[in-house]
């Protein structure tokens, strides 16, 4: 679930979301990934670590829409150039490609095709990152939540939860019936680290227990706990704030879009205060955080008597 959902359900932001990407270049990095990073070393093929060490550079510059494209190119190319005996590497990037496909819907409106493209690759990167346990493999089909029970991997539950999340979220009947298995990995990942990457995991479980309805596992109360201790944890991971202001400072309907005001003092405090705050040292989320401060206190604005 991306940190801030709640856009057109309980998995959805309610914020917009930037420019959106030209779905073309989207299109260009399925099935090619490969050949395009390979091309920017030259004639001769590239290797494992050439790749990597310059995934690890656009990555760190991925708040720049062209970087993130390069990004997800260059780690669908190691992902082909890996040996199946190493693991620890596998699971690094598969994990990385999982993030880079959900953060890159930040660039988007929202609910677009390419969106839903990039969700897909990213929920197939974090399973096949979590299949890598063999004790997760052997039960998946079976008990899904024992088997998410056997991974400690915090970066493939949180990634393949936000991915799985984004997908459900553009089909809210099916979210609400399927809500079950992304609060299964959520709810691991803060077993194995509830600090992993600023306490998201707590962020995006407490928003789905604060607008999911009570029959099928909402829980308020718990939700609100959640999204304090995720600013508790990590309060220069801006996102936190504005998910807490989202949460507690709108009222939401059945569907998790907002509603109504119920905090409008609460919301313009805790907004103005992210839109003070440093990018560093989560340059893109904090980046993202002010694009969704801006945007909710428009909403603000407009459902203001």
């Amino acid at each position: 679930m991306r940190a801030g959902d709640g856009k057109d359900s309980v998995f959805r932001r309610s914020s917009e979301r930037g420019f959106r990407i030209a779905p073309w270049r989207w299109a260009a990095l399925y099935g090619c990934g490969a050949l395009l990073a390979i091309s920017a070393f030259g004639q001769e093929a590239a290797s494992l670590e050439e790749v990597l060490a310059r995934a690890d550079g656009t990555f760190a510059r991925r708040y720049v829409e062209e970087e993130m494209i390069d990004a997800i190119a260059l780690y669908e190319a190691a992902v082909a150039l890996l040996a199946p005996s190493e693991i620890e590497r596998q699971a690094f990037v598969l994990n990385r490609l999982a993030q880079l496909c959900y953060e890159a819907t930040t660039f988007s409106p929202g609910d677009t095709e390419e969106d839903r493209l990039l969700f897909e690759r990213g929920r197939a990167a974090g399973l096949e990152s979590l299949r890598l346990n063999p004790d997760y493999a052997t039960i998946e089909d079976d008990d899904f939540r024992r088997a998410v029970s056997h991974v400690s991997d915090a970066a493939a539950l949180l990634w393949t939860a936000n991915n799985w999340g984004g997908l459900l979220g553009m089909s809210p009947i099916e979210g609400l019936l399927h809500v079950g298995k992304v609060r299964a990995l959520y709810e691991r990942c803060l077993e194995v680290d509830e600090a992993y990457w600023g306490a998201s995991a707590h962020n995006a479980l407490g928003a789905m227990l604060v607008v999911t309805p009570g029959p099928f596992g909402g829980d308020p109360d718990a939700g609100i706990a959640h999204l304090e201790r995720a600013v508790s944890l990590a309060p220069d991971y801006q996102i936190n704030r504005v998910v807490r202001a989202q949460y507690l400072g709108f009222r939401f309907d059945l569907f998790g879009r907002i509603a109504a005001v119920r905090d409008a003092e609460f919301i313009e405090a805790e907004l103005s205060a992210v839109l003070a705050g440093a990018i560093e040292p989560w340059p893109f989320w904090n980046r993202e955080a002010a694009k969704e401060a801006e945007a909710l206190l428009a909403i603000l604005v407009e459902m203001s008597p």
